[in-house]
């Protein structure tokens, strides 16, 4: 870490809200059960249950989002399925294969603002079953989304419902992404709550690693008939840790007097005073995002003194002589920083 560089090339960059970071330390010397199987862990899925207005859900805590994302899709497609996805989507292009790997294809659709519609699920599921070669081709078995997508935009829960409704009338399942979910629930354009989720997800997990904890993702299975023998599953593909309450206590903090719903405002906050800033300094927003990340159109000739400065992530060519490049907030995201971000383009 050079003295003096900012960083805003992601939102995990730090360690854990110290809430947890307490906890652990509180727990530290006590002797628990393993896997999971322990009064904390019990509690944080009693939470998180209350959250969802499920209680009736299985949750349960996986160490990393490739990993969650890998075992889910494994465990809801047969060995001839594909999971439809937006081509911008996280498991098409930042997973290294992961999906892949696990013997299925990722069926991909031309996203708008990072996301596939209804229309466009029904459109392509109809295209496999109108096919007469479709025997010979990878048949659509469920559909995954993220919230919020890859480019920090938002579904709304109009979008949601259509796209389950289009899910269950062709009894294929609708799983959702949350990595970044705090901080999709904690933008003013958001519409949907965790009940929502849960009805209208036959799969989601809520994102902890980039959320303020250490590490860990938690699944929730609103109707645990979904994916039965999921411990063995998790264990069977190496998602499961030995020391289950790490997790249980990370999740148990974050759900605790509705942490997880306020974690993510000062990152939408500082993320939207970002983009104002640029905007007003002449600098064009590549995507709209009303979440924690923010997308701008850089001159090609001004990267290498913002290098210097701050650590960014690359995203794509724009043209010959503009790139986009993302910073991203954070709950830990300190005032300072951005207003020494934002004065980076003075001039």
């Amino acid at each position: 870490m050079k003295e003096g560089r900012l960083y805003f090339a992601s939102d995990y960059m730090e360690g854990a809200h110290p809430n947890i970071i307490d906890r652990l330390c509180e727990t530290n010397y006590i002797h628990t059960g393993g896997y999971g199987l322990d009064e904390i862990t019990d509690s944080a899925i009693r939470r998180i249950r209350e959250a969802c207005g499920c209680p009736e859900a299985e949750v349960k805590l996986l160490v990393g989002g490739t990993q969650t994302n890998a075992i889910v899709i494994r465990s809801l497609l047969r060995s001839y399925q594909g999971v439809i996805a937006a081509d911008s989507g996280h498991i098409a292009i930042h997973e290294a294969g992961a999906i892949e790997l696990g013997g299925h294809k990722v069926i991909c659709l031309p996203n708008k603002s990072g996301k596939i519609s209804a229309a466009q699920v029904e459109e392509c599921i109809r295209a496999y079953e109108q096919d007469d070669n479709r025997e010979h081709i990878v048949m659509p078995g469920m559909v995954y989304i993220s919230q919020p997508t890859e480019y920090g935009t938002l579904y709304s829960l109009a979008e949601l419902i259509a796209l389950s409704r289009v899910c269950r009338s062709h009894d294929i399942p609708l799983y959702m992404d949350g990595a970044r979910l705090a901080y999709a629930l904690a933008s003013e354009e958001n519409d949907i709550d965790l009940p929502d989720y849960a009805k209208l997800c036959d799969v989601f997990y809520i994102g902890g690693t980039k959320c303020g904890a250490l590490f860990g993702e938690a699944v929730v299975l609103p109707d645990p008939a979904r994916i039965p023998h999921f411990f063995s599953i998790i264990k069977q593909n190496g998602g499961l840790l030995a020391k289950g309450r790490i997790l249980g206590i990370q999740f148990d903090e974050l759900f605790k007097d509705e942490l997880y719903l306020r974690i993510g405002k000062k990152a939408v906050r500082y993320a939207v005073r970002i983009t104002e800033a640029l905007r007003e300094k002449g600098y064009p927003v590549f995507m709209d995002s009303p979440t924690n990340q923010i997308f701008i159109i850089v001159e090609d000739d001004k990267l290498e003194h913002l290098r210097e400065k701050v650590e960014y992530s690359y995203i794509e060519k724009y043209d010959d002589t503009h790139t986009v490049i993302r910073f991203c907030t954070s709950w830990a995201t300190r005032k300072e920083d951005v207003d020494d971000l934002i004065g980076l383009f003075e001039g």
